[in-house]
């Protein structure tokens, strides 16, 4: 832990020292590559293409990037029938069935694809299971536009399983050819336990070729499981449809936090929430910009809290590419550009 403040502590009125108010602020927190990487997708598409640019779905799950990419002059839509033929249309980071590509290419629209490559990676998986005729078993929430993707892929070989309690009522074809996948922004813990019943039930079941919780959700929830039994509250940045975000409240609980709560925004939290409260852990989804942590932070400073240590469990330096299509338009119009 590093302190990058330190505050002073009050006598009591028996004399002794009061508690130190402190924010364990967890590292890494925040934006992960996929997430940072379809956020500028949708930007530089912007800034080639000109506004509007038609976005399917949310880009990534968080109110704050939404707003701010619609006042830059992206569109929203839930549907590519809502996108004018001929238009431009991103999809988002969650990924998008063969179904919905389909249907963009019946409106002749020009696709640019900001799918997480960690998703790409899950969608390949089922994709080759299905062709060796396994049965799938998807490990996600029914919805969840991530799951809807994956599961486009081989509807017919694919079944949702929600929570460990799904898999009663799970038959396959041949229990000798069937294999887990999963949903990258997953609780580890409760995955794994699902994955154990699974077995249980099903005592040849495959693993996926590579672990498919991604890498920025698992380092999350690490962090927040150090913080936790030291903290009195965790505050988490995060939207309500953003899995990851609310995994990390469940986590931050399973593991010690007296109390955690998730919110968009610095105002909305309820001062309520620090009545006897020394310790306040903070942490963020892998959509969520810093500068939504930093209002949170000064937040509670200005409530006594001004003590803040950061406990780092992982030092992240992934990056992605652009995708593809944007390279190439990108250096189409500097091309232009030079006659």
């Amino acid at each position: 832990m590093t302190a990058s403040s330190i505050a002073s502590t009050a006598p009591t009125s028996d004399g002794a020292p009061a508690a130190t108010k402190r924010v364990l602020l967890a590292s890494p927190r925040g934006y992960c590559a996929g997430v940072d990487r379809a956020v500028v997708a949708v930007e530089k598409a912007l800034e080639v293409h000109g506004a509007p640019v038609y976005v399917r779905k949310e880009i990534v799950h968080n109110r704050h990037v939404v707003t701010s990419l619609e006042n830059k002059g992206a569109i929203f839509v839930n549907e590519t029938d809502a996108v004018p033929e001929g238009a431009i249309v991103i999809f988002s980071a969650h990924g998008v069935s063969p179904a919905v590509r389909e249907a963009a290419d019946r409106r002749l629209l020009k696709t640019i694809d900001a799918t997480c490559p960690l998703v790409t990676k899950v969608h390949k998986e089922a994709v080759r299971f299905a062709d060796g005729d396994f049965d799938i078993l998807l490990i996600g929430h029914t919805g969840h536009e991530e799951v809807e993707g994956t599961a486009g892929e081989a509807p017919e070989h694919i079944q949702i399983v929600n929570s460990p309690d799904d898999v009663d009522n799970i038959e396959v074809r041949d229990p000798d050819k069937v294999v887990w996948l999963s949903q990258t922004t997953l609780s580890v813990d409760e995955t794994m336990e699902t994955v154990r019943r699974l077995r249980q039930k099903f005592p040849n079941l495959q693993n996926p070729p590579s672990d498919d919780i991604c890498y920025a959700t698992q380092n999350r929830q690490v962090a927040v499981k150090k913080i936790a039994p030291e903290a009195d509250l965790v505050i988490v940045v995060g939207s309500r449809n953003s899995s990851n975000s609310v995994r990390l409240v469940e986590v931050a609980l399973e593991y010690g936090a007296q109390a955690s709560y998730r919110v968009d925004f610095a105002t909305e939290i309820d001062e309520a929430w620090l009545e006897g409260v020394n310790t306040v852990g903070v942490t963020s989804g892998a959509s969520v910009p810093e500068i939504l942590v930093q209002d949170v932070l000064a937040w509670l400073a200005e409530r006594g809290y001004g003590q803040t240590e950061e406990v780092v469990t992982a030092h992240e330096d992934l990056m992605f590419s652009l995708p593809r299509e944007l390279h190439r338009d990108i250096k189409a119009k500097a091309k232009a550009a030079q006659g």
